[in-house]
């Protein structure tokens, strides 16, 4: 501008030959200056309170729902001592819902926290960074919530691909960050209750620090982001809602691909099952009458149909059609009371879950079953042959396949 003197030029600095002495010319009055380094300048008026607000919303609908159905799955999966007795088996296509919907409510938040951290960039950088004590603790506060959603979400991300370049373990890991983000996003709302009031509706911003709305724009955003997330779910959800399932272009897995029409997440080389392994199998059942049994003697007990659906934690799910006798009636062969509970051993080598409990609900339900046939035909190796467990309203990691004992509890 007129009247303006531009800046000096900084120093240049020395030739490559110049001289190294003490006494050189171009030492003296010169000192080493260092360029400032900032983060970007937004000065867009999306990145205020009001779009924060708004895509928040949505943001704490995802979190809520996938925190909700993610408890349901970890204590289907590790039920506490006092309701090991007391899970419900029905309805028998509850566990799918369940964990289809912390899928893709968990694929949404992606979408919607990273929008979310673009809309408050500038907060995150604001300077000084530190006004006092209260203002450190806020700060604390969203640097863990930041840091914990991130991580969250994209570990739960990794295991649904079945990646983990990580040391630590997947689920107490990601039980436990769900607890901190839930915890820090509370002590968050209840901090930035009064702005999230004043936004929630469409008043005026009045004096805060943010520039006014831009309400074309914000709407342009929100279309954007309904579009982006709308996109992920229907190219995911059909691997759970099967009349998607010509949609189900990015999920892992795709409902009625693989032996027999399932899908196979942990197949029997991975389990260390060989034909070897299964050709002498035989069954043992033990309780106050045990008592071991072939498979030609097991085939020739009465069988039991049903059509359930096998629904797994990575959230892909499919009904079948499954034959076999019902585990109540070989518990009450081997001598066991009513309400007794089950413990099951696989012919795996290891694995977490290779050992398998189950309460009173399940092992008396009709619909459970020592699983021998698979729409309509003997069970590939794959899938758990000789027998496997199939019951209702349950996560298919406790679904055990290659079955060689039954202990009554």
């Amino acid at each position: 501008m007129e009247g303006m003197t531009p800046p000096a030029p900084p120093p240049s600095a020395p030739p490559p030959s110049a001289p190294r002495s003490s006494g050189a010319p171009w030492r003296r009055g010169w000192r080493l200056s260092l360029p400032l380094v900032r983060p970007p300048s937004f000065s867009g008026r999306l990145h205020d309170a009001r779009t924060a607000t708004s895509v928040g919303r949505w943001l704490g609908a995802a979190f809520l729902v996938c925190f909700l159905t993610g408890l349901i799955s970890h204590y289907l999966q590790h039920p506490p001592v006092w309701a090991a007795d007391r899970l419900p088996s029905r309805p028998v296509w509850g566990y799918r819902l369940s964990q289809g919907l912390h899928i893709g409510s968990g694929l949404a938040a992606i979408v919607l926290l990273l929008v979310k951290l673009w809309a408050v960039y500038p907060r995150l950088f604001v300077w000084p960074p530190v006004r006092g004590v209260p203002h450190a603790l806020e700060r604390l506060s969203v640097a863990v919530l930041v840091a914990a959603a991130v991580l969250e979400v994209f570990t739960g991300l990794l295991n649904i691909a079945e990646w983990y370049p990580w040391p630590f373990g997947f689920i107490q890991t990601h039980f436990a960050l769900a607890w901190v983000v839930t915890g820090s996003l509370l002590l968050h709302l209840a901090v930035k209750a009064p702005q999230i009031s004043a936004h929630w509706s469409h008043r005026s911003p009045g004096t805060l620090e943010l520039p006014p709305p831009d309400g074309p724009d914000r709407r342009s955003l929100m279309l954007g982001v309904g579009a982006a997330v709308g996109a992920v779910t229907l190219t995911t959800v059909g691997q759970a809602f099967t009349p998607l399932a010509s949609l189900d272009l990015l999920a892992p897995r795709h409902p009625g691909h693989g032996p027999q029409e399932l899908p196979v997440n942990r197949t029997a080389a991975a389990a260390g099952v060989t034909d070897r392994a299964v050709r002498d199998w035989r069954l043992e059942v033990r309780g106050p009458a045990p008592y071991g049994l072939t498979l030609d003697q097991l085939r020739s007990l009465p069988l039991a149909e049903a059509r359930l659906p096998i629904a797994c934690v990575e959230g892909w799910s499919a009904d079948a059609h499954w034959s076999g006798v019902r585990i109540r009636d070989l518990l009450a062969r081997a001598g066991a009371r009513p309400g007794s509970g089950l413990r099951v051993t696989s012919l795996e080598t290891g694995g977490a879950y290779r050992v398998m409990e189950m309460g009173a609900d399940y092992t008396e339900d009709p619909l459970t079953l020592l699983a021998l046939e698979l729409n309509g035909q003997v069970l590939d190796l794959d899938h758990g042959y000789p027998a496997r467990v199939i019951a209702p309203n349950r996560p298919g990691v406790l679904q055990t396949k290659w079955v060689t004992l039954l202990e009554v509890l």
